[in-house]
């Protein structure tokens, strides 16, 4: 596998390099390279046109394979996977239950935590609220960093641990239609279209996201305050030698 060039020049001590699985726009990719990484993102579409750091399109977990196999994976510190599991998440589970529909969504938490798991590093799978096979070592919400959506997303520690930080009471209520009655709120919802749902430009203003006008991206972004705190906390406790190397 070779890497772009510009990964070489960012790359030194005091920015590890950090592999982005499954990257989408980069929003994970955002927090990890704030909090002092150099990000590598991989992904099966082309977002080279969005994407902010290096890019590889290919699947994930093949690739991920090619570097354990090659050893070249020990170039990478730690690994950020956001793996599809539309099968589990709670949108899908509800929509699903409602019309009848069977589960006929991917989910590839469990083949991802192995490769992970064989990759030899620490690392973090992260995966919306629902039901997905994740442990919800962390979970973080939008109102723990004054961020304009709730958004909240579960990540599962692998090598490593963290403590939870206190879950703020919200605000109040997302804004938007809700069974043909509309709420007023001071967040927007960053999902779907239609029913009082946030614009781009809200979705953009409320995740702190502006690399990207892809309404299907901003949908699936992790705001990158989260990422930026899992990556200031991993950094941390490396420095305290509470990670192996």
């Amino acid at each position: 596998m070779t890497h772009p060039t510009d990964i070489r020049r960012d790359h030194t001590e005091d920015r590890p390099l950090l592999l982005d699985l499954f990257c989408c726009a980069g929003g994970a990719a955002m927090g990890y390279h704030r909090a002092g990484f150099t990000v590598v993102g991989i992904d099966v579409i082309d977002r080279s046109d969005h994407y902010p750091f290096a890019f590889r399109q290919g699947d994930a977990l093949t690739l991920l394979t090619e570097l354990i196999a090659s050893g070249e994976i020990h170039r990478y510190t730690a690994i950020h996977a956001s793996p599809p599991c539309q099968k589990r998440c709670a949108l899908t589970v509800g929509t699903n239950r409602s019309r009848g529909w069977g589960g006929i969504h991917v989910d590839l938490v469990a083949p991802t935590r192995e490769l992970l798991d064989a990759s030899g590093l620490p690392y973090v799978i992260e995966q919306p609220d629902g039901q997905s096979d994740v442990r919800k070592d962390i979970t973080l919400c939008g109102e723990q960093f004054g961020l304009g959506v709730i958004r909240h997303r579960n990540f599962e520690l692998g090598g490593w641990t963290t403590t939870q930080p206190k879950h703020l009471k919200h605000r109040g209520r997302v804004r938007g239609w809700r069974h043909g009655k509309y709420h007023d709120g001071p967040y927007v919802a960053a999902y779907g279209k239609g029913g009082g749902k946030a614009t781009v430009a809200e979705m953009q203003e409320a995740m702190g996201i502006d690399w990207t006008d892809v309404h299907e991206e901003l949908t699936e972004a992790i705001p990158p305050a989260y990422s930026e705190w899992l990556g200031r906390a991993f950094l941390a406790r490396t420095r305290a030698g509470a990670v192996a190397a």
